[in-house]
């Protein structure tokens, strides 16, 4: 186990092992669920993003991603609390009617958003701490991002769409909140493998549903008999 100190805060580092790891040997971590403390306290502020142990939990993170296929992970879903966030949008996740160009694999750092307006769309998410369940979210359409990266440098960029909806979600967590406290129908919140709501929208207008999803509603057996 590796002890990280600043001068407010002190963060037990605890991976997949229990064991210090180094970047050359990565990990996949376990993953909170909803009901954990972990998720529903604010993360602390990360004082040195330079710091060794940081880079090497970012590894960890996307590593994490990289196996179970996903999108985006917030540091306090591995247990560990701190303001860091590791993500990527892939072409394969982009909807098909989103004019949004793939992102890179990318580290937050203390990340803060600001949206550029007020206007909000929804957008249907899952989460890797509510696993089997799937709710539709109201986002905002288009934010401003800053944050540090691993060499403790400033960046900032504007997002849209569903790459300011990642955005919000994975942010989110950072605050504690997990999507379905954002919901405003909560009769949205359904099984993924019962997603009727889900499945008539998309029957509608596939081409605005993240392709992940329509794989989803796809493999629904019911779909032809309730729709």
């Amino acid at each position: 186990m590796t002890l990280i100190s600043g001068s407010d805060f002190c963060v037990l580092f605890a991976g997949h092992h229990n064991r210090k790891m180094d970047i050359e040997t990565m990990a996949i971590l376990d993953i909170a669920k909803m009901g954990h403390p972990v998720l529903s306290r604010k993360a602390a502020t990360v004082p040195d993003p330079t710091h060794p142990d940081i880079a090497r939990l970012a590894a960890d993170m996307r590593e994490t991603l990289e196996h179970i296929a996903a999108t985006g992970i917030a540091a306090p879903q591995v247990y560990q609390p701190l303001r860091m966030v590791v993500y990527h949008l892939p072409a394969e996740r982009i909807p098909a009617g989103v004019d949004i160009a793939p992102v890179p694999w990318t580290t937050l750092i203390n990340p803060e958003i600001t949206p550029v307006s007020d206007e909000k769309h929804h957008v249907w998410e899952r989460c890797l701490s509510i696993p089997g369940l799937h709710g539709k979210v109201p986002r905002y359409k288009r934010i401003t991002i800053r944050w540090q990266n691993l060499r403790g440098e400033a960046e900032e960029t504007e997002a849209h769409g569903n790459w300011a909806s990642l955005l919000q979600h994975e942010c989110d967590h950072l605050d504690g909140i997990l999507y379905p406290m954002r919901m405003d129908n909560p009769a949205l919140l359904s099984f993924n493998d019962a997603p009727g709501a889900l499945a008539m929208e998309a029957a509608a207008n596939p081409d605005q549903i993240d392709p992940k999803f329509l794989q989803m509603v796809n493999a629904w057996p019911g779909r032809e008999k309730w729709l």
